[in-house]
């Protein structure tokens, strides 16, 4: 199954530009009101702090784009910001089997997920991906392909236990 959300990367820019629009007006509202008018005598200040609160919430919810594909061996995730330097982009490819299991935590406006994968020295290594961006929708499919991928691992550890034991006993 492929997930993405690329194709929204033109909105998230152009909610981006309009924020930092929103600040700059908000900064020479502040000093015209400041220097010449002075009609806003006590909530003046606010004129910048409200676009700036903004601005930061949208980016304090992650990076912008989402990206999964489990067609094949392997799940392939990648997670970019929309403003490429800002932000390092995220890429891991794994098997399948290597998948121990995934949580999705939501806090207030923001969207984590959390997947645990096998490896050889540490034993299991958690990936964090930031999936606030996402739809309803997309979560929802995003959980049902995660979930096979799962099952399908614990069916095939719990009969390799059972092969296992028949070869002991």
């Amino acid at each position: 199954m492929r997930l993405s959300n690329r194709n929204k990367a033109s909105v998230y820019n152009f909610i981006n530009t309009l924020l930092l629009m929103m600040v700059v007006l908000g900064i020479v509202a502040y000093l015209v009101n400041k220097y010449r008018f002075n009609a806003i005598e006590h909530g003046g200040s606010l004129l910048i702090m409200v676009p700036v609160l903004m601005l930061i919430t949208f980016h304090l919810a992650g990076r912008q784009i989402f990206e999964y594909d489990s067609d094949g061996e392997a799940l392939n995730f990648k997670n970019r910001n929309i403003i490429p330097f800002l932000d390092k982009a995220l890429h891991d490819e794994f098997p399948k089997y290597k998948l121990i299991k995934y949580d999705i935590v939501r806090i207030l406006f923001i969207k984590r997920l959390y997947v645990t994968v096998s490896s050889k020295n540490s034993g299991s290594t958690i990936l964090k991906y930031e999936i606030s961006y996402l739809t309803r929708k997309e979560v929802n499919d995003l959980k049902l392909s995660l979930n096979k991928v799962v099952k399908a691992n614990k069916e095939k550890k719990d009969k390799k236990t059972d092969d296992d034991r028949r070869i002991f006993a």
